[in-house]
Order: structure tokens, then sequence, then C-alpha cells
């Protein structure tokens, strides 16, 4: 250590005289020291003040550039030591260095840089406003034969890419074209995951997602696949789930998913479909995944249930209920939800079995599935009569609904269950209905749904109470009384935030359990009138219109 104390000493005063030969020992001295102790080396360097004198040579122009900066790479592999790097001035020279055409000046400066930076995304934001990127991107295509360079702005771009201030700039480069390029060329698996570590988190940007499909890197995914889908090594398994689930994100972008739709003609989405009937768990997963992406406009959607797509899902969940593969029933059962959308779909699907198939998953324990379930069910019976009435008959199916609505642990099972025993009610505007859920203890979920922070679910509770006292007011009085709907009524017609729709299907709700006696007296104990009242000067016209009508009939039965 003490060869390093007057190594470090001689490089101070050779730096000032600009001594070449002296200043190439004293270097070879501390990268010696740095192998062989990083840690003791580098606390040295601190303390005799050495890394500022660092930054002075690493001129382009100077011979001894790539031992500096493998030196500040050394060093800087220290946590201790990164700011001092920063603060010592070490990143704009290096960063000037990023144009040099030596390619071991460029392999030790991309390592400072990476070193320096590592995990820190306040330091990486810096690179990236000082415009490394395209530099970057530059070098990976000059250098592609180079493997250590590959390798060292892969890396770079696998840390930079999670940070969201660097997508803008990647889609501003080639960079979708030179990694396909690149993945095209390697043979290796641990070379290609490092590249799918870099297009995973670019393809969450819209515009690079349609950059990689331009560039041809579906080809090279679906390709992948047909590699390593009767594999059985690790790697094969490894590799499959990873170009899978990344031929489902591009899928994500609209303009990406629809250019590969091509009209449901696209041979992409055509060799997608055959991955559902297939025996391999991950490739059912992402087929199911891939036609839920498909399925995010109207058209897609019936072409699609015009095509058959339905029944291969529904053989595919028959093939899960004993299996019992959790992502893929998700998985699924999300397909099917955006398919039964349009309204022209849904008596197709209803024709096609897929009630009757997703009710045998009503006893399933895992929420995702559950909730995937109620937003299938919910889609379907929208403007179908028959389909609500059938359903909301249904025993087994309302009393696990109200089972559900007390999933305090599951926000979206619990949302998901109230609206679909809402909806069961609206839809049906059946008395059978009616007397189903009020005999299965749903009418008290309703109530509370009322007074749900989303307008539209107070909304679909209020249409569907208004209906049960329309339909059944006799047998569900007890439970409107157990539930306190009256006060709920008073206190949403109180509040002024209450959005216009609110207050009118409260008056309207008023005015039905009037019907009711003890219900009756309780609307009279609670001063409705004055509330109403002040509803007639509401700006919305209808709103003040009921009010005018509520009003009369509290007063005529006052």
């Amino acid at each position: 250590m003490d060869n390093l104390s007057d190594a470090l000493a001689k490089l101070k005063l050779a730096s000032t005289d600009s001594a070449s030969d002296s200043v190439d020992g004293c270097l070879d001295c501390l990268l010696k020291a740095l192998l062989n102790n990083t840690t003791e080396a580098s606390v040295k360097v601190q303390e005799m003040g050495v890394l500022p004198l660092l930054a002075t040579l690493l001129s382009p122009q100077s011979s001894c550039a790539p031992r500096v900066a493998n030196i500040i790479a050394e060093v800087a592999k220290n946590e201790f030591m990164r700011t001092p790097c920063v603060e010592a001035g070490l990143i704009p020279p290096l960063i000037q260095l990023l144009n040099s055409t030596d390619q071991e000046i460029l392999l030790q400066t991309g390592r400072a840089l990476g070193n320096i930076c590592y995990d820190s995304h306040s330091l990486q934001g810096q690179l990236i406003s000082m415009g490394v990127i395209p530099t970057l991107v530059k070098l990976l295509g000059i250098h592609s034969h180079n493997a250590a360079l590959t390798e060292m702005c892969l890396i770079a771009f696998g840390n930079l890419a999670e940070l969201e201030s660097s997508k803008e700039q990647f889609a501003s480069t080639n960079i979708a074209e030179e990694l396909v390029r690149l993945f095209q060329k390697q043979v290796e698996h641990e070379k290609r995951e490092m590249i799918f570590e870099v297009l995973a988190p670019l393809a969450e940007n819209d515009v690079i997602k349609l950059q990689m499909v331009e560039a041809g890197l579906v080809e090279c995914l679906l390709e992948v696949v047909g590699q390593t889908v009767d594999g059985k090594r690790e790697e094969d398994v490894a590799q499959l789930k990873t170009a899978s689930d990344l031929m489902v994100l591009l899928l994500l972008g609209d303009e990406s998913m629809q250019k590969l739709f091509e009209g449901g003609k696209g041979s992409v989405f055509q060799r997608v479909l055959s991955w559902i009937p297939s025996h391999n768990h991950q490739l059912q997963l992402a087929g199911a995944l891939a036609i839920a992406n498909f399925a995010r406009n109207d058209g897609n959607c019936i072409h699609m249930v015009d095509t058959g797509i339905v029944e291969m899902l529904l053989e595919l969940l028959d093939r899960h209920i004993d299996e019992g593969n959790v992502t893929v029933q998700h998985a699924a059962l999300s397909a099917l939800r955006n398919l039964a959308i349009p309204v022209v779909n849904k008596s197709k699907m209803l024709s096609a079995g897929v009630a009757d198939v997703v009710l045998k998953f009503l006893q399933s324990e895992m929420p995702p599935v559950q909730f995937k379930l109620l937003g299938t069910l919910r889609m379907l019976i929208d403007t179908q009569v028959e389909a609500a009435d059938q359903l909301g008959t249904n025993g087994k199916l309302v009393e696990r609904l109200v089972e559900w609505c007390e999933a305090k642990d599951h926000a979206g099972v619990m949302g998901e269950s109230n609206r679909l025993l809402s909806a069961l009610i609206r839809h049906s505007k059946s008395k059978d209905v009616v007397r189903t859920v009020i005999q299965g203890g749903g009418v008290k979920h309703l109530v509370t749904m009322a007074t749900s922070e989303h307008m539209i679910m107070q909304n679909e509770a209020l249409v569907a109470l208004g209906l049960i006292a329309a339909l059944d007011l006799v047998a569900a009085e007890k439970d409107f009384e157990g539930a306190n709907l009256v006060a709920v009524l008073h206190k949403l017609l109180s509040d002024e935030r209450s959005a216009p729709e609110i207050k009118y299907n409260s008056m309207i709700l008023i005015c039905a359990v009037m019907g009711s006696e003890p219900l009756h007296k309780e609307v009279q104990s609670r001063a409705f009138i004055d509330v109403v009242s002040k509803l007639r000067s509401h700006e919305n016209k209808t709103v003040s219109h009921q009010a005018s009508l509520t009003e009369q009939r509290l007063t005529a039965q006052s």
C-alpha cells in the first residue's frame, strides 16, 4: 500500500508536468492495486484527492484514456466512491469519450459510467438528459460484432429503459431495428435473455411497440416459440415464457395490435389462435391473453365471435375445470368478457353456452377468477332479458353473489358482485328475480351499494332498488327497514355533491317506498319535504320536475 501512496503522489506531480511515461507507470500501479484490493485502494485514492485529477486525463487524444476509464470503473464498483466520482466531475468527460472510435476506450468508458450510475435513478436520469441514449444505440449498430461492447450496451439499455424519461429518447432512435437484428444473430440462451431484458421494458411504450412489430420482432418471437414449445430443458421453458409474454405485451398497443390482427386474416393472429388448443399451459395462457388484447374494439370482437373463437375458449375452460390452472382460467374469462362487450355478440355467446361454462367456476376460491367470472356474466346479460331472468332465478348464483358482496378483502370482487346483483334485476325487470334476490339476502347489499363513492354504482343500485320496490315492496319491506334505506336516501338528497341522476332516482325510490306503511312513516319523520322542495330550483330540469312531483306526493300523504 506504501507503493500505491508513492504512485499516487507521483501521479499528482507527473500530471501537472504532463510527463507521459511517468503518468503511465503510476496508472499501472494504481490499476494493479485496485484489482488486488479495490476497497482499500479506493479509500487511498479518495484520501489523496486523486479523483479530480483523473478528469483531466480523460481527453479523447490522451493515450492513457482507456486505463483511466478502467480505473474509474474499478473505483466505482464501491458504492461509497460513486458520489465522490460525480463530485469530481468525471461524468461529462466520460460521456465525451463515447464519441471515440477506439473500442477499448468505449468499453472501459461504458463500464465506468455504468458503475458510477449503478442503482441510482437520479444519475441515470442525468445521463439521459445528456443525450447518452442515441449515442449508445449508434455504438450498438457500429460495433455489433464486438461481444464485449454489445454486452456493455445491453446492460446500459436494461438499466436506462426502466426509467420512464428514457422511453421518448429510445423511441427517437432505431433501437428496435438494432435489437431485432442482434437477436436474429444470437443462438445462446444467455445472450437472448439479455436482449429480452431490454425489449420488455421498452415494449411498455406504444410507439416502440409499433417499431418492434415493424422491425420483425414478432417473427423472431414466433420462431422462439416454435423452437422451445416441446423443450424440456429449463432454458427452453424460460425462453418460451419470455417470448410469449413479450408477444402479449406487444398486443397492448392499439396500433401494433391492429397491425397484427389484419382484419382477422393476419398470419400472426392465426398462429396465436393455434396456441389455445395447445397442451402447453404457458401457450394456452399467452393465447387467451392475446385474444383478450385483440378484443379491444367492437370490429375485432364481432369478427372473432363469428369465426368460432368463443368455442375454442370454452373448450379451454372446460379443460381447466379439473386441471385448475388459475392463470389460464383468468385469461380465458378475460377474453370472453371483452368479446361480450358488443351488443350483437351477447346473444350469440349465450347461445354458444358461455354462461353455463362460466357458472362451472362459481365455486372457485381464487379472487382473480371470481372477478373475471362476475365481469363476464355482467357483460353477457346487459340488455338480455331472458338471460338475466334465467341467471337471476338461479338460487346458487345469487347465494354466491351475496357471499362475495361481503368480500371486504377483495374490493374488486365485492364491487363486481354488487353490480351483477343489480344488473340481474335491471335487465330482467322480473318479479321472480327480485324475489330470489330478496330471499338470498341481497337487498341490504344494494342499499350499501347506493352509498358507493362511484356514481355509476350508486345509480345502478338505486335503479335496482326502485324495481324491487315497484315489483315486490311487501316482500322487501323488512329488508329496506333493516338496511336503513330511507336514511340513505335522505343523505343522498341532502348531499350537494350527489349527481343529478342520483337525486332523480332517489326521489323515484322515495315515491315507490311510500306504498309501505312503516317506510312511509319513516319518510314523514325525516322531514323529506324540506330537502325535496329545495330541489325544485335545481338547475337540471329533470331533477326539478321530479322534485315537484315528489313534493306533491309527500304533501298529499302527510
